[in-house]
């Protein structure tokens, strides 16, 4: 039995899209560390997916939409969210996208609608929703966003959406200091390689994979489980010192020079 040390705490998880989703991992984490959640989806063709996995938790965990290109879906989720709590503890931002030709071939093909688009829905939305989440914050609160090693080294095909996450991680630290004086703190984690079906959309995938666990120190990469435990200490009173940060869950090849 995992120590209960998130119980009583209120939690919202964006970016669930299936069993393999980091998010989903982490929420896995929360909840069993005794977090009570709400999820977003995305789009109807999502909605079945999230629904069957927070089934596990039991039929009243709620469930709302929330496309977060949109200011209007973004507010109506809050309502949504303020109907079922009056407090919110945590906040779980799994979300990025990019067209998919922009991550082939070269950066510097990079279209202006593909900037724009990697750059709203990866960093733009973290600011979004904090904004949102912060009002409920009321009691202090844990910000968690996901993020890559793509944000400050060159990954080949990674592309536009390296500058977007380190826009995001940017963002964070931002974030990170405007809502300090409220006790809300805000931390990436940047994780290495994982078997997601986001990931799978990286061509070449499979042997970044191959690549950690050869210069890795730890000689691979991370699971999610491990993603989750970070999670839920990033989110615990553990944590109460830390934001503005980026944590690595790599098996420490950020360190490695070469």
């Amino acid at each position: 039995m995992t120590e209960q040390v998130l119980a009583g705490k209120v939690g919202l998880v964006f970016g669930v899209a299936n069993k393999r989703s980091i998010a989903w991992a982490i929420a896995k984490a929360w909840a069993a560390a005794g977090a009570r959640l709400i999820f977003n989806y995305q789009g109807e063709r999502l909605k079945e997916n999230v629904e069957e996995l927070i089934a596990e938790f039991g039929e009243k965990t709620p469930l709302f939409p929330c496309d977060v290109s949109s200011d209007e879906e973004i507010k109506a989720f809050f309502e949504n969210v303020r109907g079922e709590t009056d407090r919110v503890d945590l906040l779980l931002h799994s979300i990025a996208f990019a067209p998919t030709e922009a991550l082939e071939g070269d950066f510097i093909s990079t279209t202006r609608e593909a900037f724009r688009v990697a750059h709203d829905i990866s960093a733009y939305s973290l600011v979004a929703i904090a904004r949102e989440a912060s009002l409920l914050m009321t009691n202090g609160g844990s910000i968690v966003s996901m993020t890559y090693y793509g944000s400050e080294k060159v990954v080949p095909r990674y592309n536009v959406m390296g500058v977007a996450k380190a826009s995001l991680e940017a963002s964070a630290r931002y974030l990170a200091y405007d809502l300090g004086p409220k006790k809300i703190r805000v931390n990436c984690i940047s994780a290495g390689p994982v078997q997601t079906l986001a990931a799978r959309g990286i061509s070449g995938f499979t042997s970044m994979l191959k690549h950690y666990q050869e210069r890795a120190p730890l000689k691979r990469s991370c699971d999610p489980a491990e993603l989750g435990a970070t999670g839920v200490f990033l989110a615990s009173d553990g944590a109460a010192a830390i934001t503005g940060q980026v944590i690595y869950v790599d098996g420490g090849y950020q360190i490695m020079g070469m």
